[in-house]
C-alpha cells in the first residue's frame, strides 16, 4: 500500500510539473507572438554554434544587447556588464554580446578564444552569440532591422563603434540605445534597466 501511494504521489508530481511547463511555454509562445516585429525576432546562433531565437529565448525579460569585442579600449566594459548582470538577473535582466569585428578589426578571435577570454579575463558568464557584421550590407538581419530608418525610426543610425547598447522591454519593443562610451554601470543605464524591471 505504501509503494502504491508513492508512485501515486510521484504520479501527481510529474503531471503538475508537465502541466507547469506547458503553461510557461505558452506564456512564451504568445510573448514571442504578441510582437512579432521586434528585432529579437531574428533567428541566430550562439557563439558554440547552436540555434536560437532571441525573441523566443528572452521572452518576458528585460534585453541589454551588445555588440562588444576583446581589444578595443572599451572592453574593461565585460566587467561592467557581468556586475549588472549578476545583480539583476533574478529580476529578469538578460545581457546578451554579440561579438563583431567590424571595428579596426578589434575581435579577430575563433568562437572559443572570444569564449575563453570573456570567462578568464572577466568572469563572463551572460550570452554570447555567433560573431556578426553590424553596418553595411553585411550585417545580420536583427542589426540590419535595429540601424534601419526604415524598420527603426526611434532610434535608427548605423553602429558607431564597439560596446553600443540597445535595451529592450519585457515584450521585445526596443526602449533605449546608448552609446558605446556609455559604461554600463552609468546612472543612464541603470535607471533605464531599473525602470523596465519594475514594470511586469
Amino acid at each position: 500500500m505504501k509503494c502504491l501511494i508513492i508512485v501515486l504521489s510521484l504520479a501527481l508530481v510529474q503531471f503538475a510539473m508537465t502541466k507547469s511547463s506547458a503553461a510557461a511555454d505558452a506564456t512564451i509562445a504568445a510573448k514571442v507572438a504578441a510582437n512579432p516585429a521586434s528585432p529579437l525576432n531574428h533567428p541566430m546562433k550562439t557563439l558554440s554554434g547552436n540555434d536560437v531565437n532571441p525573441a523566443e529565448k528572452y521572452a518576458g525579460k528585460v534585453v541589454l544587447l551588445v555588440n562588444v569585442a576583446s581589444r578595443c579600449g572599451l572592453t574593461p566594459q565585460y566587467k561592467a556588464l557581468q556586475a549588472l548582470y549578476e545583480k539583476y538577473m533574478d529580476q529578469g535582466l538578460a545581457i546578451v554580446g554579440v561579438p563583431c569585428n567590424q571595428f579596426n578589426g578589434q575581435e579577430p578571435g575563433t568562437p572559443a578564444e572570444i569564449a575563453g577570454f570573456c570567462s578568464t579575463k572577466y568572469g563572463v558568464t551572460f550570452d554570447l552569440l555567433e560573431k556578426v557584421e553590424v553596418n553595411g550590407d553585411g550585417a545580420c538581419p536583427l542589426y540590419k532591422q535595429l540601424t534601419s530608418d526604415a524598420t527603426n525610426p526611434k532610434f535608427p543610425g548605423p553602429i558607431r563603434w564597439n560596446f553600443e547598447k540597445f535595451l529592450f522591454n519585457r515584450n521585445g519593443e526596443l526602449v533605449a540605445r546608448f552609446e558605446p562610451r556609455t559604461t554600463p554601470d552609468s546612472k543612464e543605464v541603470v535607471d533605464a534597466i531599473e525602470m523596465q524591471l519594475a514594470t511586469p
